[in-house]
């Protein structure tokens, strides 16, 4: 469904992104990993026209999207949660959710129903929502714009252990409804059990992908590049 090819990409001068590639296919959950500085969220950044990639292409259900602007990108089908959750302070709940709400499968009962802890504070502003509260309101305002893919960009950061437990919960759900899910996460262990395949990033580069149950068979990749 997501097709990423030799995707470069960089801010001013420094190039950051080099020859990325990978895919996502429909209903599957694909994990990026990978240390701090290694390109993960500028991946995301390219991928939602964020910024402009340098280099490559990246095509969703055969559709190139590359170098279009993020508005045009979230109505082809990507819906981004973004890292550090940017709700929309002065709207309450309800407001956020529908603020980016577009038809289709899911509607505004079916984010409250994903969420409960929303449906109760659904009249609150975003600057009363606790941290938790706020990435449900940001994965929720996503779901609402009925996208093919659901990016998200550190899933979890910041997140009490209770918390992050109701996130992974809503994200299963999410998955079980056919949504294909990229998703960018600290909790290695919980995305293992999550993902269906890992995709790994050395200083933006992909140097490891596969079976997310074949992660541990490969303890080189671990050692080098990621900390467990």
């Amino acid at each position: 469904m997501l097709e990423v090819r030799d995707l470069e990409a960089g801010y001013g001068a420094a190039r950051v992104l080099f020859g990325v590639d990978f895919a996502v296919r429909e209903g599957e959950a694909v994990a990026l990993l990978g240390r701090n500085g290694m390109g993960k969220s500028t991946t995301v950044k390219a991928l939602c026209g964020i910024i402009r990639p340098w280099a490559g292409t990246i095509r969703l259900h055969g559709r190139d999207l590359s170098g279009l602007p993020s508005h045009r990108i979230g109505r082809a089908g990507i819906g981004l949660v973004p890292e550090g959750r940017q709700v929309f302070p002065t709207l309450t709940v309800e407001e956020n959710l529908q603020a980016t709400a577009r038809p289709g499968l899911f509607t505004l009962p079916d984010v409250l129903e994903l969420f409960p802890k929303l449906a109760e504070r659904r009249h609150h502003l975003g600057t009363h929502l606790s941290g938790g509260e706020q990435q449900m309101v940001a994965i929720g305002r996503a779901i609402m714009t009925n996208p093919t893919l659901l990016v998200l960009d550190e899933a979890t950061e910041g997140l009490a252990p209770l918390v992050r437990a109701d996130i992974w919960a809503c994200l299963d759900q999410l998955k079980s409804r056919g949504l294909a899910i990229l998703v960018i996460d600290k909790h290695v262990r919980t995305l293992e059990r999550f993902a269906d395949r890992l995709v790994v990033l050395e200083r933006g580069r992909v140097v490891w992908t596969g079976a997310a149950t074949d992660l541990h068979a490969y303890g080189a990749v671990v050692d080098r590049y990621l900390h467990l």
